[in-house]
């Protein structure tokens, strides 16, 4: 089992609506973004001068244009999840993080994450692009209880509006920033278990959604969006399969893509609208911390008998996906 002590979740201030992307003179509108995508609002670690000014046309300027780094906002999510979980920072025995646009891919990522929050530990990445936190939660899940700590931190910094062309208004309109982070545990209990995983990639695809060293975000949109609503819509009939008596009662979060995807599965999947859960319309796709920041942010709302299916997809290609029950175990505590 993998029990869910704690989620933790960030978004950086700048605010990129609809308008900031009409302004740009990119060929896209208000009504042609809600029509296709349904995001009103993103969030950027960008300098939004910066934006207008250039585009980000010279992706090496990125960097000095940021307002944090992924450490930086790793560790502002590590600390709500910490402190939710109940635990100290001294209490976390291995530190894993993933997601699409590390900052370096040499040293790993958690270490750099680990250093800013203070923490001594092992440290390693694991990523699946937006699929990594459910290929975490697999990993671990498949793992030998006696072969891991007691705590568990996964950090997610999403800060991809860096590698966006924002001349190109299929990209420009779908990425925002944004950062979670999970305290887990495979051998002390907690309210929120995760009963069932599963990861599967189609690597013969994997050029379908790609970002190149010091490149771009690629992707074959319509390819890419297809593929999407078919694995979550075949994911969540999996989960709700296990649970016959209350398939029409669990909740939903999948991947934050774009809400009219989302709208298709739970259309498809008949989910109605107040078991989806979802913030892609304010923060637009924020990759990996997608699904886990909304966890995060509706945390308090389950109850003991509620049960979740959450479904993420991401370049590949891979899916992954995870029942979550919660029932009035206690969670850890401070030592």
């Amino acid at each position: 089992m993998v029990y869910l002590h704690g989620l933790g979740h960030f978004h950086p201030e700048n605010v990129i609506d609809n308008q900031f992307l009409e302004d740009l003179d990119i060929g896209t509108n208000d009504q042609w973004i809600m029509e296709r995508v349904g995001i009103q609002t993103r969030r950027t670690v960008l300098d939004l001068d910066y934006i207008k000014k250039t585009k980000n046309r010279d992706i090496r300027q990125s960097g000095a244009a940021c307002q944090y780094t992924n450490a930086q906002t790793g560790k502002l999510a590590a600390e709500m999840a910490i402190e939710k979980a109940g635990i100290t920072k001294e209490q976390i025995g291995m530190v894993i993080a993933g997601g699409c646009t590390p900052d370096t891919t040499t040293p790993a990522e958690a270490c750099v994450i680990a250093c800013e929050l203070g923490i001594q530990t092992e440290c390693l990445d694991l990523n699946s692009a937006c699929s990594s936190f459910g290929a975490q939660i697999h990993f671990l899940f498949m793992m030998r209880p006696d072969a891991l700590p007691d705590f568990i931190l996964l950090v997610h910094p999403e800060n991809t509006t860096r590698a966006v062309d924002y001349s190109d208004r299929s990209t420009a309109v779908l990425w925002g920033d944004g950062t979670s982070a999970a305290v887990i545990s495979t051998r002390v209990p907690s309210k929120a278990k995760v009963v069932f995983t599963t990861l599967t990639s189609d690597p013969a695809n994997w050029d379908k959604a790609v970002i190149q060293r010091t490149g771009y975000f690629k992707q074959e949109g319509s390819a890419v969006q297809a593929f999407a609503i078919r694995k979550t819509v075949q994911c969540f009939r999996d989960i709700q399969a296990r649970y016959p008596e209350k398939a029409k009662d669990l909740y939903f979060i999948g991947h934050q893509a774009n809400l009219r995807m989302l709208e298709s599965v739970c259309k498809r999947c008949d989910i109605a609208p107040e078991k989806h859960f979802f913030n892609v319309d304010v923060y637009g796709n924020t990759g990996a911390a997608g699904a886990p920041s909304i966890l995060s942010q509706h945390w308090e709302k389950f109850k003991v008998g509620d049960v979740l299916g959450l479904v993420v997809v991401g370049a590949g290609l891979s899916w992954a996906s995870m029942a979550i029950e919660f029932s009035d175990v206690k969670g850890a505590k401070r030592s």
